[in-house]
């Protein structure tokens, strides 16, 4: 082995038994050859079910390999997994706190379980908490900290020892763009100061952009490798930039770039304008394949443009194909109906728990078929806005009409024209696909041909298998069946909490495009994400913090609000906002 190599691979497969006989064995890696340096940062990128989880987990001897080798700092972990395991750290996605216990205590539980002294763990303490902004809080509950606080303490009871090698899988998924760029401020300052050797898998393409080295993988295999500056160039003179022409949506302009397969591999909103890559065949988009008034202009490639490309040629040469073709093209088109009143309509509204205030006078409208983006830092009062609007929760005071109905008085009647797609999979994981799907739609009141022909169209529209195991779907296709589920009984509005948390771009598009139909189709859809690029797809957002609405309009106009001369894109608009109001509130008392 390399001396300046911390995980070498070589043949490296992985398979699974198949709980049904009839089915073949589940391939995770197959023929995985790699060879990651020590002291930088290597971040695994790829599609859902790509092998980036099943990796990390060998390398932390928790899966025997079926075949290969693979050895992690010089010992070969199959053969010695403990060995292993008392050299490196590893935070999985869902990291195991103890929420009925403190912050405190939960590192004191990790430092007790990994052996650490305690002359060394004091030192050790106090710096974790310092560089997370914990040190506060550490009588606090962990089941009472906001999702980006979990992941913070998460990442302190993992190097409650300090490792040789840390593995982060996705440490950043569920958190608000304040708290993902706090998480990266700590790892890089550890890795700078400890020289750590970091592995990373993560679904954002500007967290792989800040690793030394690059892999792209998909179906167990290796796509290409590189450093993000040598992925990047394989792109160049493909990448461009189309501004809309007047009253035509972002969105609408994407999905008209995306239909012309001829020409275009991807495109998606950003800011004022929408990014697209052309094929390498013709990198040239001709002047008539755009709509009139449409101004393109050439731009530089960024890593996120790499990973699409190399995404969809794998596709193609799979035979699969384009990941925005999941059967919309058979989807009914129905007229959108003529806006009138609003469909939600939000007045003053105020939910407290005891002494606390989760959400203080929030008020705003939506219009029928429009897509309203709640955002917010975690904590920030949205699930509790969302359980409200859902008539999940009823408020403490205040107006809330949903489709016509006074959700003081008709929760039941009106919870029968949403459909609800739940933050964590929320449908039974040991059903098949089309056992949820009968369930489901025989809650919503539906029976005989009519729930048959609704459970075959869902089936077609979201590309799902009957008889897959929920449970063991990548997390991209979990959601395409929460999706499905929800719109079996035709709802007038959509409410979607963090829809495409923890899966990767490509299914990001594909589900994205899906919701824009939806609306085109004249169904509303209210939505939360932490992933600020999708607000450009919104008609219009709201920025909410500590219970309270700090900007409400169209995404234009909120990077107005945010100071935006032009250049600013939405995360950095929301890190504005968001921090302008705090200062304020701070300036205040």
């Amino acid at each position: 082995m390399n001396d300046a190599s911390v995980v070498v691979a070589r043949d490296l497969r992985q398979s699974f038994k198949s709980e049904n006989k009839k089915l073949p064995d589940v391939i995770a890696l197959q023929g995985l050859n790699m060879q990651i340096q020590a002291g930088q940062m290597t971040a695994l990128v790829g599609p859902d079910g790509a092998g980036k989880t099943t990796f990390l987990r060998l390398i932390a001897g928790l899966y025997q390999p079926t075949s290969g080798s693979l050895e992690v700092l010089g010992i070969d972990v199959a053969k010695h997994p403990q060995t292993v395991q008392d050299r490196i750290s590893y935070m999985p996605q869902r990291f195991g706190l103890y929420e009925d216990l403190s912050i405190q205590e939960n590192l004191d539980l990790y430092a007790n379980l990994h052996g650490v002294p305690q002359d060394v763990r004091q030192e050790r303490f106090a710096r974790l908490l310092a560089i997370t902004d914990l040190a506060q809080f550490t009588q606090r509950p962990a089941g009472k900290l906001s999702g980006g606080m979990k992941q913070k303490l998460g990442l302190a009871c993992t190097l409650v020892r300090s490792p040789e090698l840390l593995l982060l899988d996705e440490p950043s998924v569920g958190v608000d763009p304040l708290s993902r760029r706090d998480l990266w401020v700590i790892i890089e300052q550890l890795v700078r100061e400890e020289n750590l050797s970091v592995i990373i898998s993560t679904a954002y393409m500007d967290e792989a952009e800040r690793c030394a080295e690059v892999y792209v993988m998909y179906e167990g295999k290796i796509l290409k490798q590189g450093t993000p500056q040598q992925l990047s160039e394989q792109v160049r003179g493909l990448t461009w930039q189309v501004r809309p022409p007047e009253q035509m949506k972002a969105r609408t302009l994407q999905a008209y770039l995306l239909d012309n397969h001829q020409y275009i591999t991807d495109a998606v909103p950003k800011g004022d304008v929408v990014r697209f890559i052309t094929k390498a065949e013709c990198p040239q988009l001709p002047a008539d394949q755009l709509p009139q008034g449409a101004i393109v202009q050439a731009r530089l490639p960024e890593l996120e443009d790499a990973f699409m490309l190399f995404l969809h040629q794998a596709q193609q040469q799979n035979g699969r194909p384009n990941n925005t073709d999941i059967g919309l093209s058979q989807q009914p088109q129905t007229e959108i109906i003529e806006q009138q009143s609003p469909v939600i309509i939000v007045k003053d509204l105020v939910r407290t728990f005891g002494d606390f205030t989760a959400v203080a006078n929030t008020s705003f409208e939506v219009q029928r078929g429009e897509i309203f983006g709640l955002l917010g830092p975690n904590g920030a009062g949205k699930t509790t806005t969302f359980r409200m609007l859902c008539g999940l929760l009823p408020a403490s005071s205040g107006t809330l009409e949903v489709a016509g109905m006074n959700l003081r008085h008709a929760r039941a009647q009106a919870r029968a024209k949403i459909g609800y797609v739940s933050q964590k999979f929320a449908l039974y994981g040991n059903l098949t696909v089309q056992d949820n799907l009968k369930f489901f739609g025989g809650a919503y009141g539906l029976s005989g041909k009519t729930l048959h022909q609704q459970i075959d169209k869902a089936l077609q529209q979201f590309d799902l298998k009957p008889h897959a195991k929920s449970g063991d779907l990548p997390n991209g296709f979990k959601q395409r069946l929460s999706m499905a589920a929800a719109l079996l009984h035709q709802p007038e509005i959509v409410f979607l909490d963090e829809p495409t948390s923890g899966i990767d771009p490509l299914a990001r598009r594909s589900f994205w495009y899906t919701i824009g139909e939806l609306a085109n189709q004249g169904i509303t859809i209210i939505i939360t994400t932490h992933f600020m690029e999708e607000a450009e797809y919104c008609d219009r957002i709201a920025i909410q913090d500590a219970g309270k609405v700090l900007a409400l309009g169209s995404p234009q106009q909120v990077r107005r609000q945010a100071g935006d001369t032009g250049a600013m894109d939405m995360n950095s608009a929301f890190i504005a906002i968001v921090e302008q109001a705090r200062a304020k509130q701070g300036g205040d008392k």
